[in-house]
């Protein structure tokens, strides 16, 4: 007898197709709470990605619920004490993202530090020879990067950086030394702070906020005015009103922000409009690869039912 799994955030297409022929499949949208009741009534498992809060309010509803799949790696929107009281077993796919994130920290870094003039069409010598005179990228080679947070992505990202010939220091609240395989340096964050010419962040939701606003006022007045600031981890990590004020008053060179709390961000989003900045709609994750390696939860899912 096939399982019945409730999915609220949708798969990719060959995942999903699979899904399909080994379960019965619900679809129920996250934003629609009553269609999402009905359906998790009946629901085996369930499979979520970034916006279902799998709860005690959720959890509630689905009295034959045993598995909950995160189509994704962290874990903030799953209650995971919550799932434990109920004997409910919560799987998610923690390095299936990995290399997209690492390199698409790059893409903002030149897309913000080495930017790319396209000619949609002829220009005169003076415009051409304008662009070559007047532009003057940012290299990496010999400059250093400050990695907050190393766990799988960061340490995917501090091996690309060493193999640009960057140096690569970090933060982290473990030891992680071991399971760096390049030239790396622990340090505290003061002096992460203090020497990064690109600070990327890469560390995850934590009980009590504690990462909230870790990148804060106090830690943005320690960086070099020439550093360029990466937030591809989570929205509260980045406090959006001193960057705001460091991008206007050039006490930053630039900052590329993937991440938001809340998202999308809100009208008055006090980062609307700062010079020298990229707000993306979390796109990090998304390439068709990862995606497909995220959306095979789905098997796993099916595995643990059985």
């Amino acid at each position: 007898m096939k399982p019945t799994i409730v999915v609220t955030e949708g798969l990719e297409k060959t995942p999903f197709n699979w899904l399909r022929e080994n379960a019965n499949v619900i679809e129920a949208k996250w934003t629609d709470t009553a269609g999402l009741a009905a359906a998790l009534k009946s629901a085996d498992g369930l499979i979520v990605r970034t916006y279902t809060k799998v709860n005690d309010a959720l959890l509630a509803q689905a009295p034959k619920l045993r598995v909950v799949g995160r189509a994704g790696v962290g874990l903030d929107n799953i209650d995971q004490p919550a799932c434990k009281r109920r004997n409910i077993q919560v799987i998610s796919t923690p390095t299936a993202n990995t290399r997209a994130v690492c390199e698409y920290v790059f893409n903002l870094i030149f897309t913000l530090g080495r930017p790319v003039v396209n000619l949609h069409g002829h220009v005169s010598p003076e415009q051409f020879h304008d662009y070559r005179k007047k532009i003057r990228g940012l290299e990496l080679a010999g400059k250093t990067m400050g990695i907050l947070g190393m766990g799988n992505i960061g340490k995917g990202v501090g091996k690309i950086a060493w193999a640009m010939q960057m140096n690569v220091i970090y933060n982290d609240l473990l030891d992680v030394s071991a399971g760096i395989d390049y030239p790396a340096k622990a340090v505290s964050k003061e002096e992460l702070y203090r020497n990064a010419d690109v600070l990327t962040v890469h560390v995850n939701h934590q009980p009590d906020n504690l990462n909230y606003h870790l990148v804060d006022a106090v830690a943005m007045s320690q960086m070099k005015p020439s550093a360029y600031l990466i937030n591809t981890s989570r929205g509260e990590v980045v406090d959006p009103v001193p960057l705001a004020t460091a991008l206007k008053t050039n006490r930053l060179a630039g900052a590329a922000l993937d991440v938001h709390e809340p998202e999308p961000p809100a009208e008055d989003y006090v980062l609307w409009g700062c010079p020298n900045l990229i707000l993306a709609p979390h796109l990090a994750a998304r390439t068709q690869g990862a995606m497909d390696r995220m959306s095979w939860v789905a098997r796993e899912v099916v595995e643990a039912l059985k």
